[in-house]
């Protein structure tokens, strides 16, 4: 059997909330079993009360607000003990047309996508302002070069992965997780699709960020630190290289009025030059470095992945088929119930 569950994260979105729930089809060829979770990062207005009284499968709750790649992070860990074999997350504030969620998993279900991200069509989008669109499309050309995908809506938040790609994937970023999980999936060589999905009108404005300065900022930081982490040697020895480069225009210039009789008043050229090429070389040594750290990184998360695989075998052997798994989060500051339907 194949189950799916639709992961919302939430923050204070009480009022929003039902329509998102009453959106979400509960029948989808190829899928045996809808559940939904949701995430409630420390709301204040009743969140998790509104989701227990919709009849929602699976309720975590962090004890204050801690972002969305936090919560993100819970609501994989979440679904994948209560053993979904596809995730699809997706907004609280209904800026999603719940529907499409059926076309999302359908390159999953038939085995030809591991992660498949919904395109908002931002280039044509009526909902999104002039700033936004080009906000969003410079985005995302930066982040399909890094990743070397062709995905052209990389900060879409509604996706689908299936449950091989989720154990393989550690968001590490405590911004937004859009942009650092679609480039570790390009790295990891995951099969990465996008599908054009349909968006509904927000009334509300983005409680991601408070100003277009501030997302510009963490959006460039998180895109920075995630393409460093999976690619230190190109980032550390095309930096050193380049310092070197420029420390080359003053020793050479050294070397010139050296030549003609001239050097005496311009060693300055010759320190600079000398310090920069200095510079350079311990940059791209810590490049080396960097990579043997990631390298024992890949290592790392291949074990930790073939630990949560191991988990799976023994939750599966140990518990019967017809009993649902409901294993505790790891998340160490939540609190998970669950109710039926």
């Amino acid at each position: 059997m194949t189950k799916l569950i639709v992961q919302i994260p939430c923050f204070n979105e009480a009022e929003d909330l039902p329509a998102t729930l009453a959106a979400i089809p509960r029948r989808i060829d190829g899928i045996d079993t809808v559940e939904i979770l949701v995430i409630d990062d420390g709301s204040h207005d009743g969140t998790s009360e509104v989701a227990k009284r919709w009849g929602v499968h699976h309720i975590v709750r962090h004890r204050r607000n801690r972002g969305l790649a936090a919560a993100f992070r819970t609501g994989i860990r979440t679904a994948l003990d209560a053993g979904a074999d596809i995730i699809v997350n997706t907004d609280a504030d209904g800026q999603y047309v719940g529907e499409d969620i059926a076309k999302l998993v359908a390159p999953v279900v038939a085995r030809e996508a591991d992660v498949v991200i919904g395109d908002r069509g931002v280039a044509n989008n009526a909902h999104f302002g002039p700033f936004k669109r080009l906000l969003q499309r410079l985005g995302s050309t930066v982040v399909r070069r890094l990743s070397r995908t062709d995905i052209t809506d990389a900060v879409s938040g509604f996706r689908a992965i299936t449950r091989a790609a989720a154990q393989q994937i550690n968001i590490t970023t405590d911004f937004s997780y859009t942009t650092d999980m679609l480039i570790q999936s390009g790295r990891k060589r995951l099969a990465i699709k996008s599908v054009p999905i349909r968006t509904n009108e927000t009334m509300r404005p983005s409680r991601l960020f408070t100003s277009i300065p501030r997302f510009i900022i963490n959006t460039g930081i998180t895109i920075a630190r995630a393409y460093t982490t999976h690619n230190p040697l190109r980032v550390f020895v095309g930096s050193g290289a380049l310092i070197a480069l420029i420390g080359l225009a003053p020793i050479m210039r050294f070397i010139w009025f050296y030549a003609t009789g001239a050097g005496d008043g311009h060693i300055q050229s010759l320190v600079i030059g000398g310090a920069l090429l200095v510079l350079g070389t311990l940059v791209a040594i810590m490049g080396v470095l960097a990579d043997l750290v990631a390298s024992n990184r890949k290592l790392i998360e291949t074990n930790l992945a073939e630990t949560r695989e191991l988990r799976d075998h023994i939750v599966m052997l140990s518990v019967p088929a017809e009993d649902p798994v409901d294993t505790p989060s790891h998340e160490q500051d939540s609190k998970r119930t669950a109710t039926g339907t």
